[in-house]
């Protein structure tokens, strides 16, 4: 059923085993990383070993989350030659490991015998999913819960299917 959408620090807060993510498109216009990604664009690069300068408060929740022994897992299925954002977020990536995310990429032209979900969500303990709802153009729209068993069983078996075959983001070149 439908629910209410509490801050995404809540939900991660409330978490107890494990927090997956699967993301499935190519572009994303997130407001809050608009002036990141053009700076990226224009050649400026993050410095990881001085993490004062990109850590921020969803870094914080995943690190405090993982100290708490949820395990989070991050898959995004991407077209290949991928587009100048999803470079942008291969970049970043680092920043989700040293949070604590082990994180998986999966060509999409591996892809096609999977059944994927229409939307990229998050599956907070395989009891609870967070779907991200996003406009043709990549600019966030909303999001939305839902908690009934048969539709996070599905969810959570799709994103089994892409994390068995996906690449660790250590091995996956761009």
């Amino acid at each position: 059923m439908p629910q209410k959408v509490p801050p995404f620090a809540e939900l991660l807060a409330d978490c107890q085993r494990s927090a997956v993510h699967l993301e499935t498109r190519d572009v994303y216009g997130v407001d809050e990383e608009d002036a990141d990604f053009a700076a990226w664009r224009d050649g400026w690069e993050y410095d990881l070993s001085d993490r004062s300068s990109w850590w921020n408060g969803f870094h914080q929740s995943v690190a405090d989350a993982v100290a708490r022994g949820v395990v989070m897992r991050r898959a995004r299925v991407v077209s290949e030659p991928v587009s100048g954002y999803i470079r942008y977020e291969h970049s970043c990536t680092p920043q989700n490991i040293t949070a604590g995310e082990d994180v998986r990429w999966l060509p999409r032209r591996l892809a096609s015998d999977l059944l994927l979900p229409g939307n990229d969500l998050w599956i907070f303990d395989g009891r609870l999913i967070r779907f991200s709802l996003f406009a043709g153009d990549g600019r966030f729209v909303e999001d939305v819960m839902e908690d009934a068993a048969d539709v996070v069983k599905r969810h959570a078996e799709a994103f089994e299917a892409v994390w068995e075959r996906a690449i660790p983001h250590e091995d996956y070149r761009i």
